[in-house]
């Protein structure tokens, strides 16, 4: 019986890759300091103002792309990128590119979403002084002779209630702000951890007892599908009257025909909005439309190409990045990155011993990575590490912690990690499957110093001490006099040496897994003529990877 050959495509494609430098294609103008943060070890190419056919053509072996909107990184520009690992947007929204079509071709997308924080906070901030204050009618009124009753006196700020909808890093930068001017600040944001609002000085509420208790609303939920339409015509109906609104999301969140009618019917006093300058909005003198402000001054251009810039930077090295819009997994520290090609490697190796795709990987994280700090990233993407090292050989050339999860989902394979931090002792990785028959098959490997090199220290319930560099044999059979010689002999006819050689087994003379490291590929036939020199059961290959 032979397994899958997990790992010998990725292997040749890094042999290949450690050949030359990465390409990193700049599409639209960055700043040398954002050029600069891709680091030496890259070849930057900016074509920046190229037209589309030309960016096709050097899409062909470009192994990231940094876009900063206008640039259309759809599914055609995909296929003409058959190398791409990354595609980064210099800002937060990613509208220019396809995430979908990225996600299904393995591709991951960086945008840049804490990199405009402050200027938009600073812009939610000047709206919502100048629609307290009637600031823009004021300026407008006649300076001489215009009735003093009639001039429009807003209103304080002082012991109001401001009503965040959203509490990301926008939303937080404008509660930090407006609490100096004594407003009592107030949120709703679902997934919003009571901690954090409670250390900005936040109280979190629904949306119901918002709209109720707000004076100003400021909205910093993004108009996504999840969204969209939120402030529309139920919530701007239950609002408190007179309440002044503002939005520099773009869009979205806020349904402008409904904001129009609340103004004109006096439900809401005065409105700050990012809106078309053609929209109806700015037609009302209760109403402050701005265009695409929110994240543009020089400050915030400059930081989201060097977040851009940074997130490509260890895209390429091999690191799992927050700022990853479609990839399951947060932030992973550098010193526990090894572990991921670790728990490929044993995915890999318990697929092959199951002679097929598993349904379900367990994934046990043990001693100090199960105590780390950053254990919660850490278990999403061994997760995804998992997935990716059991469809390897069985899925796509272009196969990455984006599109393991929803390739494994087709294929029926579920992974799910867990910690086990038990005191003392080393960190570990423990990957295991149960079989049809009830069987499980089961590895455990940590990394040895130094290098990092994945060392396989149990198999299906056996101890042992085997590296896993390069070419390596399993084959199950009775640890019986003579089985081994036979073995080497059978091997030695066709041409392969023996690098390394362990034996697992629970009692001498019982069941054991031998463990052969080898110095070339063996061919099905050879291997086969192997496994019967040693009456073996079954028998596998794992190759690649070191």
């Amino acid at each position: 019986m032979t397994g899958p050959v997990p790992g010998g495509e990725a292997g040749a494609r890094g042999a290949a890759a450690a050949a030359r430098r990465p390409v990193v294609l700049i599409a639209e103008e960055l700043s040398p300091t954002a050029v600069a943060a891709l680091g030496p070890d890259v070849e930057v190419r900016d074509r920046s103002g190229a037209g589309r056919d030309a960016l096709l053509r050097e899409l062909a072996d470009a192994d990231a792309v940094l876009v900063r909107g206008a640039t259309r990184i759809d599914a055609e520009a995909l296929a003409a990128a058959p190398r791409l690992e990354v595609i980064a947007t210099a800002g937060a929204g990613v509208g220019a590119v396809d995430v979908s079509a990225a996600t299904a071709a393995g591709v991951m997308v960086v945008n840049a979403p804490t990199a405009h924080a402050v200027s938009a906070a600073e812009l939610a901030v000047g709206l919502l002084l100048a629609v307290a204050r009637g600031i823009p009618r004021a300026d407008a009124s006649p300076p001489v002779g215009h009735p003093p009753g009639a001039r429009p006196a807003g209103m304080e700020l002082a012991d109001k209630v401001l009503g965040l909808v959203g509490l990301g890093p926008v939303g937080s930068a404008v509660a930090r702000r407006m609490r100096a001017f004594a407003m009592e600040v107030i949120a709703y944001d679902p997934a919003a951890a009571a901690g954090h609002a409670e250390a900005e000085g936040v109280t979190l509420v629904t949306l119901d007892e918002l709209l109720v208790r707000a004076d100003l609303v400021s909205v910093h939920l993004p108009g996504t599908a999840v969204h969209r339409g939120l402030l529309g015509f139920e919530a701007l109906h239950r609002v408190r009257p007179g309440v002044r609104l503002v939005d520099v999301t773009g869009g979205g969140t806020v349904d402008q025909t409904e904001l129009y009618a609340a103004l004109k019917e006096g439900r809401v006093a005065a409105a700050g909005i990012e809106a078309p300058a053609d929209s109806p909005l700015a037609e009302l003198e209760t109403v402050v439309v701005t265009s695409e402000l929110a994240g543009h001054t020089p400050e915030a251009e400059e930081r989201a190409g060097v977040s851009a810039a940074t997130s490509v930077r260890r895209v390429l090295g091999g690191e799992v990045v927050p700022e990853a819009v479609n990839v399951r997994a947060g932030e992973v520290p550098r010193a526990l990155l090894p572990w991921l090609p670790l728990t490929e490697r044993l995915a890999a190796l318990v697929t092959a011993a199951a002679g097929g795709l598993p349904t379900r990987l367990e994934i046990v994280a043990g001693g100090g990575l199960a105590r780390h700090e950053a254990a919660a990233p850490v278990l999403a993407a061994l997760e995804l590490a998992a997935l990716k090292g059991t469809l390897t050989g069985a899925g796509p050339t272009r196969l990455s912690y984006v599109n393991a999860p929803a390739l494994a989902e087709e294929r029926g394979v579920t992974a799910v990690a867990t910690a086990a931090p038990e005191p003392g002792g080393g960190s570990s990785v423990a990957v295991r499957t149960a079989l049809p028959g009830g069987e499980d098959v089961s590895v455990t490997g940590d990394l040895m110093e130094p290098g990092g090199t994945v060392r396989l220290v149990e198999i299906c319930g056996r101890p042992l001490d085997f590296p896993l560099v390069g070419e390596t044999l399993f084959l199950r059979c009775r640890d019986a006099a003579g089985a081994l010689g036979r073995l080497g002999a059978a091997l030695g006819r066709g041409g392969v040496r023996i690098t390394s050689m362990r034996l697992a087994r629970t009692a001498p003379g019982g069941g054991a897994i031998v463990v052969l490291g080898v110095d070339r590929p063996v061919s099905p036939d050879l291997l086969a003529e192997a496994a019967d020199a040693v009456g073996a059961t079954h028998w596998w290959t794992l190759n690649g990877g070191g």
